[in-house]
């Protein structure tokens, strides 16, 4: 029997009963459904994953710190009895240069990380501030809102990128409050000129004596003449850009301030020149670091297969270092073990319809009896016969799978609207990513369920006697 002719049986035999073909398909509809959503769920997260990779620098990426804290002093005293620094693995611009020289290195560029205090009008903030060169910002690949760019570095301003959720960080200093509390601050990051304060602590002593003072009640007070308490400098600043998205799409960068490395260390020496600035290493007596003692340094290695021998590097020179591909490494098993608990839920709803198509095929025997003892008397093969069976439970796999996939991709575009603005993930992708990839090999995969539910039926048909076939009512 040829080809054309079992799929043309197959095909009418299944349109016969189209009650019981389209109630197993739905079967089979619904398993392969389950199993694409739920295994996009955790393709979703990991998909979120390298996006945010790529914001912070991609899989090459490197981040080097020093082995000490900052402010826990480092001295020792010398034969002449005076205080000298002791030798402390922090980052300085002899360490960049040091980073810079090393093989693999394709870049290394200084971070300072330091916490201001925004305030305009009745409105004040905290800000986390990263000072970066610009080629460090560039591959960051940052996403500005239109008109957005990055800090000049020739500007002699303090010019700011800031993240989309920095405006969730402002709040009403009369009544406290803020977003957090229903009232979303009445400030354009993106146009608005603010009030920059990097020494937070004399900012606060000079607002506590101020409040002492009007108590006090007297003009006598001299809180603001010559001898009061110093008064910390507000500079004003202006955004050059704004990341884009909105207050609740969260991303890597969303809560984080950028500028430019050199005119942020210009401020930070401006304001506290004699003074040691704070997250700098001081002695004991409290005396600055006779080096500039950045944050951390930024890496890019020449290649992906380079980044783990660099680091074993970086680290026997004896410094703390951490990578993206680490970070990547780490959350590749975790998302394994998720999508396999997902996908083995999903697995289920497949089985119980593995078990509706070898039912269906069963009965079909059972009503084809006389049928099936006819062709074996005119001289049907029976490797003919159990085709003929497999290619039914094959169709109703391929059917099932098919509208399955289709199901799947509804279900998932819903999902990522419902979730859509919630900050639940970041970058675009979504909760739910389904790939080409798994659309195919989900309906391979309820082809081959279906035609192994219909194994057992088709070597069962083969073995009717065709004589009790053809005598069977």
């Amino acid at each position: 029997m040829r080809w054309s002719d079992l799929l043309r049986m197959s095909a009418s035999s299944l349109k016969r009963r189209k009650l019981r073909t389209f109630l197993t398909v739905l079967g089979v509809v619904i398993g392969t459904a389950s199993i694409v959503v739920m295994i996009s769920l955790g393709l979703g997260l990991q998909q979120s994953m390298y996006e945010e990779v790529e914001q912070s620098g991609g899989t090459t990426s490197l981040t080097v710190t020093g082995q000490q804290g900052y402010g826990m002093g480092s001295m020792y005293i010398g034969v002449s009895g005076m205080e000298e620094e002791a030798s402390e693995k922090y980052i300085t611009d002899d360490v960049i240069e040091e980073l810079r020289s090393l093989q693999y290195v394709k870049s290394a560029e200084p971070v300072i990380n330091v916490q201001g205090l925004a305030l305009k009008g009745n409105y004040e903030g905290y800000l986390d501030i990263y000072g970066m060169s610009p080629t460090a910002l560039e591959d960051m690949n940052l996403e500005l809102e239109p008109g957005g760019r990055l800090p000049d570095p020739d500007s002699p301003e303090l010019e700011l990128v800031y993240g989309n959720g920095v405006i969730m960080n402002f709040y009403d200093k009369n009544s406290g409050m803020g977003y957090w509390e229903g009232e979303m601050p009445d400030i354009d990051l993106k146009n608005d000129k603010i009030f920059l304060v990097l020494d937070q602590d004399t900012y606060y002593q000079s607002q506590y004596t101020d409040v002492m003072a009007g108590t006090a009640g007297g003009e006598g007070s001299e809180s603001g003449s010559t001898g009061g308490p110093k008064i910390a400098r507000k500079y004003v600043v202006q955004a050059c850009g704004v990341i884009a998205g909105g207050p609740e799409s969260y991303n890597a960068n969303s809560y984080s301030v950028f500028c430019n490395i050199n005119r942020l260390r210009d401020y930070l020496e401006k304001e506290f020149r004699g003074r040691a600035i704070p997250g700098q290493p001081t002695t004991q007596s409290g005396k600055p670091y006779s080096k500039f003692v950045y944050t951390s340094a930024k890496l890019q290695a020449d290649d992906m297969d380079h980044v783990e021998e660099l680091s074993n590097t970086i680290r026997s020179m004896g410094y703390n270092v951490s990578s993206n591909i680490e970070y990547i490494n780490a959350m590749k098993s975790q998302f394994a073990m998720v999508q396999a608990v997902l996908g083995g839920i999903g697995a289920v709803s497949l089985l119980v319809a593995a078990i509706g198509i070898a039912n269906t095929m069963l009965m079909s025997i059972y009503e084809r009896t006389k049928e099936i003892g006819v062709m074996k008397v005119i001289g049907c093969s029976l490797k003919n016969i159990g085709e003929m069976f497999l290619l039914e439970a094959g169709f109703i796999g391929l059917a099932g799978g098919l509208i399955g996939n289709i199901l799947s991709l509804l279900m998932s575009a819903g999902i990522n609207a419902v979730v859509s603005g919630s900050g639940m993930v970041s970058g675009d992708t979504g909760i739910s990513y389904i790939p080409v990839w798994l659309m195919l090999l989900s309906m391979g995969f309820a082809v081959l369920v279906g035609m192994t539910a219909g194994f057992f039926p088709a070597v069962r048909a083969m073995k009717l006697s065709p004589l009790a076939a053809i005598r069977s009512e």
